[in-house]
C-alpha cells in the first residue's frame, strides 16, 4: 500500500511539474503548447499528423466535410453517441443506420468513408495507415481525461493543413493582426490550457489501454433523424 501511494505521488508530481512548465510559457507561445501536445499524440499513436480540436464531434464533422460526403449515405451503428448522425447531416450526408446489439466498443468505421469514430479507443500505436481517426478526451470515461477535447489523426499533409485552418476560424497559427485570411472556418480550436493539461497527463499514460465500451440508445427510433436516414437491417 505504501509503495502504491508513493508511486501515485511521484506520478502526480511529474504531471504537476510539466503542467506548471507549460502554463508559465502560455503568454509567449499559446500555439506552441497545442503543437507540443499534438506531437505527443503523434508519438504515442504513431500518426504522422495530429490536429487538436475542442471535441470529437467537431473532429468528425471536419473529417467528413474534408472527405466530401454531400448527398452520400454513410453507415453507422444505430447505437452510438448522438452527435455522430448530427455531424453526418451537418456535413451534407445521409445517415444509414445498421443494427447492432449491446454496447459499442473501441472504434468503428463510418461506412462509405475512410473516417473512424475512435472516441472509445486511446492506446499506443493505434493509427490506421490511410485512414482518419477521431479521438475523444471528453467526459469521465476516457483514458485521457481533459474534461473536453478531441484529435484528428491522419497521414495526409494536405488534409492536416486544411484541418488546422478549418478548426481555427480559417486563421493561421499567428496573431490575426498578421494573418492573411484565405478560407472560412469554424471555432473548434483546443484551448491552450486544455492542451497544457494534456501534456501533463500524458506523462502518466499507460502504453496499452483496453478499449472502452458504452451502451448508447437506439438512435434509429427517434423522429428527428427520419428525414435524413435509411435503416439497413444487414
Amino acid at each position: 500500500m505504501f509503495f502504491e501511494i508513493e508511486q501515485r505521488k511521484s506520478c502526480f508530481n511529474r504531471q504537476t511539474n510539466v503542467l506548471l512548465q507549460w502554463v508559465n510559457i502560455m503568454a509567449i507561445g499559446v500555439h506552441k503548447i497545442t503543437e507540443d501536445f499534438e506531437k505527443l499524440i503523434c508519438d504515442y499513436t504513431k500518426s504522422p499528423y495530429c490536429i487538436a480540436t475542442d471535441n470529437c464531434s467537431n473532429a468528425l464533422f471536419l473529417a467528413l466535410l474534408y472527405e466530401g460526403i454531400k448527398d452520400k449515405k454513410i453507415g453507422i451503428p444505430c447505437r452510438t453517441y448522438p452527435s455522430v448522425p448530427c455531424e453526418i447531416i451537418h456535413a451534407g450526408g445521409k445517415v444509414e443506420f445498421y443494427e447492432v446489439e449491446g454496447k459499442i466498443k473501441g472504434e468503428y468505421q463510418l461506412l462509405g468513408t475512410k473516417v473512424f469514430d475512435s472516441a472509445l479507443r486511446f492506446t499506443s500505436n493505434m493509427y490506421r495507415k490511410g485512414f482518419t481517426q477521431c479521438l475523444s478526451f471528453s467526459g469521465p470515461h476516457k483514458h485521457l481525461k481533459l474534461g473536453k477535447g478531441g484529435m484528428i489523426l491522419t497521414d495526409s499533409l494536405e488534409a492536416s493543413q486544411w484541418y488546422k485552418k478549418a478548426r481555427f476560424s480559417g486563421r493561421g497559427e499567428c496573431s490575426y493582426h498578421d494573418d492573411t485570411f484565405t478560407m472560412t472556418g469554424w471555432n473548434f480550436y483546443m484551448l491552450p490550457e486544455i492542451a497544457a493539461k494534456g501534456i501533463g497527463l500524458m506523462a502518466g499514460i499507460k502504453e496499452h489501454n483496453e478499449d472502452l465500451e458504452l451502451l448508447y440508445p437506439d438512435l434509429s427510433k427517434f423522429e428527428i433523424y427520419k428525414k435524413n436516414y435509411v435503416f439497413n437491417t444487414r
